[in-house]
């Protein structure tokens, strides 16, 4: 079977154009951009008034947080919702890149924390 230039000039763009769809439609760059940072996420934390075993946990939950979610507010309900549910509520979560905070807290329940470029506050009181 002999396939002329043009037909092989057409099979080539085809078959990179729709390896280059097939690429992004089961490996969109989000999912791509996330993968990658879920790697690069270091834990640092800044200030914790708990458990070592709970601050373990909130890293855990935190990081599940940021591979199921990019939005911070869904971040930060998914892990007050699992704490809660953990530990007994009231908690209290606030996931950013640029916050203040002055809070009060019920003692052995606050850590405040790195994940990579996001900082996450997490405490209980109520």
């Amino acid at each position: 079977m002999r396939i002329d230039k043009s037909t092989m000039s057409f099979l080539k763009k085809y078959f990179i154009c729709h390896s280059f769809l097939l690429f992004f439609r089961f490996s969109p760059e989000h999912t791509l951009q996330r993968r990658m940072a879920a790697a690069d996420r270091k834990a640092v934390i800044k200030n914790a008034d708990m458990a070592e075993d709970m601050q373990t946990d909130a890293i855990e939950v935190s990081t599940q947080a940021m591979e199921k979610f990019n939005i911070e507010k869904d971040i930060a309900a998914y892990i007050k919702k699992e704490f809660d549910k953990k530990y007994n509520p009231t908690w209290h979560c606030i996931v950013g890149r640029n916050f203040g905070s002055y809070v009060t807290h019920e003692t052995k329940h606050f850590i405040y924390f790195y994940l990579g470029q996001v900082a996450i506050l997490l405490f209980k009181s109520g």
